[in-house]
């Protein structure tokens, strides 16, 4: 009575068998749905130029797996929230969308994160390719674009920096330590040494240390004649528009700016671990040890058009680089004519620096009011000011309904691509170390999010 019970339930499930082997060779292209992400992924890979990858395999030793199969993986990976070499690899095994990407082969995770680390240059290249197909796909046309940063931490930790108050201090301190040392190893053939104690090797340390210390201070001092270049020429600026204000019989209403020093700040520091990374403050508070990653959205699509990772860690100076990318872009991709910012990107000479490459500048001078008084919000546009101050001109443009309306548009395209990419993909942090590497993965990060984004698109 009781296996005829048991045979009833079993009835009523899909029954389960891990024994019988396939009667044929099973697929992996069947066990993917149609639409599923890595059958795009494949897609947009093999429609790449991959010539320079290829170029750069010397056809020595066992067959390489080919560049296209693991930018692919890499790609895939960091469309859904794999960063690690070893968990692309094992994922290889476990996974039926990485399969399929892998081509059911399974590149062991140093292969993986070599192709990575070597080939991050010609992925810059390839992001713009990206961007061409996404023109052909008709998913993408230029206009306006907004720009926005977000910190990224470094592979790096904080508590590896080292500052300059505390450099002098351990300097000072081992300096101390080999003339103490020097001495007892002249007088220990008067009295005899304490156990343990090797004179030389302890010489011999403190003086290795304080070789690495001299090289930590000489990057320091070295950023400081970097920092005081800016600041000499944003002194001298200050200085010049004061003395303009003097000769106009104005007095100006703030005491006269002091010259900038060159020496080296105390808390001025370097990382030991990641020497390029800078301390920058986070959104949740505090600070760590991160990279500055911007990006330029396009407002229609929210494509990523223009990525770029810089060592600031606010955005006043990262206008600058922005225009002459855009410049650099293939024609075929139309034409930049807004660029969209907020309040960290507001200079004068930001402004004219886009009006100078004949893009139309809207960066928000001032934090507006969440909630707008409904008759300001509907009332008529005021009048043009006739004047050639490109600032005065932008914050006229700010006022009318359409400016409004633009940077409305600023805030619903470029940080959701921030929290996409930070929440849903998972990416928050560097895998790799210095500025250049720190680029080049920024690159495959928003050429990842391109992909995804075209996925949508296209089916949508």
């Amino acid at each position: 009575m009781q296996g005829k019970q048991d045979d009833y339930q079993m009835s009523r499930f899909v029954s389960i068998d891990r024994d019988t082997a396939y009667l044929l060779p099973p697929s992996v292209d069947e066990w993917l749905p149609d639409d599923h992400l890595a059958r795009f992924v494949v897609e947009v890979i093999d429609k790449l130029d991959l010539s320079e990858l290829v170029r750069q395999y010397g056809g020595r030793g066992s067959d390489a797996h080919h560049p296209a199969v693991l930018l692919g993986l890499l790609t895939y990976g960091y469309s859904s929230g794999v960063f690690s070499s070893r968990k692309i690899e094992r994922a290889t095994y476990d996974s039926v969308a990485f399969r399929y990407v892998a081509a059911n082969t399974h590149p062991d995770h140093d292969t993986i994160a070599t192709f990575r680390r070597r080939f991050m240059p010609q992925v810059k290249a390839l992001f713009v390719q990206v961007l061409v197909l996404a023109r052909e796909m008709k998913c993408l046309t230029l206009g306006s674009i907004s720009l926005d940063g977000t910190k990224n931490a470094a592979n790096a930790s904080k508590h590896k920096a080292l500052s300059w108050e505390h450099a002098n201090k351990i300097e000072a301190q081992l300096r101390e330590e080999v003339q103490l040392l020097l001495k007892l190893a002249e007088e220990c053939d008067s009295r005899p040494v304490n156990d343990g104690l090797d004179v030389p090797a302890e010489i011999a340390r403190r003086e290795k240390r304080q070789a690495g210390i001299a090289q930590a201070k000489a990057k320091i001092e070295e950023r400081a004649r970097e920092r005081h270049a800016v600041e000499q020429q944003e002194y001298e600026a200050k200085c010049a528009k004061r003395d303009a204000q003097r000769e106009a019989g104005k007095k100006p209403r703030r005491p006269d700016p002091q010259p900038p020093s060159s020496e080296p700040k105390a808390g001025d520091q370097v990382n030991l671990t990641d020497e390029e990374s800078r301390i920058m403050p986070t959104s949740r508070g505090g600070f760590e040890q991160s990279y500055n990653a911007q990006a330029g959205v396009d407002t229609e699509t929210m494509v990523v058009v223009v990525p770029n990772v810089s060592q600031a860690p606010n955005d006043k100076r990262e206008i600058t680089p922005i225009p002459d990318k855009v410049r650099a872009l293939p024609e075929v991709l139309g034409q930049v004519t807004t660029l969209l910012g907020d309040t960290g990107y507001f200079s004068a000479a930001n402004v004219g620096a886009c009006e100078a490459l004949g893009i139309e500048p809207m960066l928000s001078m001032k934090r507006e009011s969440h909630h707008i008084p409904v008759f300001k919000r509907f009332a008529e546009d005021a009048p043009a000011p006739e004047t050639d101050d490109p600032v005065a001109k932008m914050a006229h443009r700010l006022g009318t309904k359409n400016g409004r309306a633009l940077d409305g548009l600023r805030k619903q395209t470029v940080e959701p691509v921030f929290g996409i990419i930070k929440r849903v993909m998972g990416w928050s942090q560097m895998s790799m170390r210095g500025l250049d590497k720190a680029r080049g993965e920024w690159s495959l990060v928003t050429m990842s999010w391109n992909i995804k984004r075209l996925h949508v698109l296209r089916v949508a």
